[in-house]
């Protein structure tokens, strides 16, 4: 399919977490896909290790119970103070009324996850990384995170939505049973859902000036 006419800082600074928007009626071909996931297999890998795994759900059955494992785990995100997107205060009016925006969309995500047309997963393939030293955990995943970022803005270019979540990883074991994953040896690194925006104009978010988080030399 043609892409979108974006140039690199473009799909960069617009590549968004989307969730109000997602076309949840309209389907998704398993061929763009393949494309997405091939573009993300171009990202950086330490070692030189593909250790990237992504599944890609469709099933309906399997969709509705993977959202309702969401569910659960947003309502205990909610409950905690400080973690939580609409517990957290930014200090300035402006950026507190944003803040709201951006949970009622996240609380938006919560209840229709399961709806999306694809649900994505990206897994790294290793033993599990728990108490590793942190080279071991920054190697491993370093693996999986760019990939799904790739993902992500392959997805943006061809009019796709997603969303980078992590919740569910409360419960990770039951979304693993939900998939047949093999829990002791494939790790889940992220939740998106996949599907159409409704329309494909976004714009940058409000972000702090770069000085205001560069040390220069030293910290």
């Amino acid at each position: 399919m043609p892409l979108l006419p974006l140039d690199p800082d473009q799909l960069l600074t617009t590549t968004r977490a989307v969730r109000k928007r997602l076309d949840f009626s309209r389907p998704v071909d398993d061929q763009i896909v393949r494309e997405c996931v091939d573009v993300a297999m171009q990202s950086p890998s330490g070692s030189n290790n593909m250790t990237m795994r992504f599944v890609i759900v469709r099933d309906e059955a399997k969709r509705k119970a993977i959202g309702e494992i969401y569910r659960q785990c947003y309502e205990i995100y909610r409950s905690l103070d400080g973690v939580y997107i609409g517990s957290i205060d930014k200090g300035d009016a402006a950026a507190n009324a944003q803040q709201k925006r951006s949970a009622d969309s996240a609380d938006y995500l919560a209840t229709h996850m399961g709806e999306a047309p694809v649900l994505v997963l990206a897994c790294t393939e290793s033993a599990r990384i728990e108490n590793a030293p942190p080279m071991i955990t920054a190697s491993m995943m370093g693996n999986v995170l760019p990939a799904m970022w790739s993902f992500m803005l392959a997805a943006r270019a061809r009019g796709l939505g997603t969303a980078w979540t992590t919740v569910h990883l409360m419960m990770e074991q039951q979304v693993a049973d939900v998939l047949g994953i093999p829990f002791e040896t494939v790790q889940q690194a992220c939740l998106s859902p996949l599907a159409y925006t409704k329309g494909t104009d976004f714009s940058p978010a409000a972000r702090p000036p770069a000085d205001s988080i560069i040390h220069w030399d030293a910290w």
